[in-house]
């Protein structure tokens, strides 16, 4: 009995200092101010924590969302920035940072019409707003309209091999019938008439020669057809402004644009 009167005081003990802890003592903006210090000693996780009491706090403040939106675009999880940056648009639908951050994190999991959407929203917003950015927002637009191009050269590659293939398949199974039929007259005795079985023979060879040339050429005019379409496609591509000239590059400019704040524009994306 007097052990467990014990345990209790001491938990009420506990409870009563975590109450009188400094965070539970600081106010909503002094919980930001702290959460912005641990940012930018990147320490992520923990300045999430502190955003996360600050908005307990008040949450009606939208940049206490968009600061820990940041922090879990550091932490690579994009969809808690979605969730953090659709609360803020809620409380502010002229929130820029927001559709920016948003806008990077569709980006990174792939989806590339709604990423341009919100970046275009961001950009927008920057000029109405006359906030310069210099050219982050249209950078990451253009690299975001990069990747889905690229996405979509990928499928339609694999598109027109899966054509080219099937018409290759195509021909190859009318001469396989063209020359069943040839062999099954010869073998009616509708070829060759007479006993002259030798010259029929050098008749039935020489037309399946002519079907199999046939067919190779139809094989070889399909194949420089896709190919002609191909190339001016890619002269087509050349006269474009392109950023990154092949996936691996692309993967590492994307990289480097989507966290170019973590250095240089680290104060600007952070509210302080």
């Amino acid at each position: 009995m007097g052990n467990a009167s014990v345990t209790s005081a001491a938990h009420e003990k506990v409870e009563i200092m975590a109450d009188n802890s400094p965070k539970e003592k600081m106010t909503a903006e002094q919980l930001r101010k702290r959460g912005n210090e641990l940012h930018d000693g990147r320490r992520f996780q923990e300045a999430v924590e502190v955003y996360s009491k600050a908005i307990m706090k008040d949450p009606s403040v939208p940049t206490f969302y968009t600061n820990r939106a940041l922090c879990y675009l550091r932490l690579q999880r994009w969809d808690l920035v979605c969730k953090d940056c659709s609360t803020a648009i809620e409380r502010d639908p002229n929130c820029l940072k927001a559709y920016y951050f948003m806008g990077v994190a569709f980006t990174e999991k792939g989806n590339h019409d709604e990423a341009i959407n919100l970046l275009q929203k961001a950009n927008d917003l920057a000029m109405k707003q006359r906030q310069s950015y210099g050219d982050e927002i249209t950078s990451m637009i253009r690299l975001c309209r990069k990747r889905r191009w690229n996405r979509q050269e990928e499928k339609r590659i694999s598109q027109e091999i899966d054509l080219q293939v099937y018409l290759h398949r195509l021909i190859e199974e009318e001469k396989q019938r063209q020359l069943g039929q040839l062999r099954s007259e010869w073998d009616d005795g509708d070829v060759a008439s007479s006993s002259a079985s030798s010259s029929a023979d050098a008749s039935v060879e020489k037309k399946a020669a002519e079907l199999e040339r046939y067919h190779q050429e139809k094989k070889s005019e399909l194949d420089r057809l896709l190919s002609e379409v191909d190339d001016r496609r890619k002269r087509r591509d050349v006269c474009r402004p392109t950023l990154v000239h092949n996936n691996h590059s692309l993967v590492e400019a994307l990289s480097k644009s989507s966290f170019r704040y973590r250095t240089t524009f680290a104060g600007r994306y952070l509210s302080n």
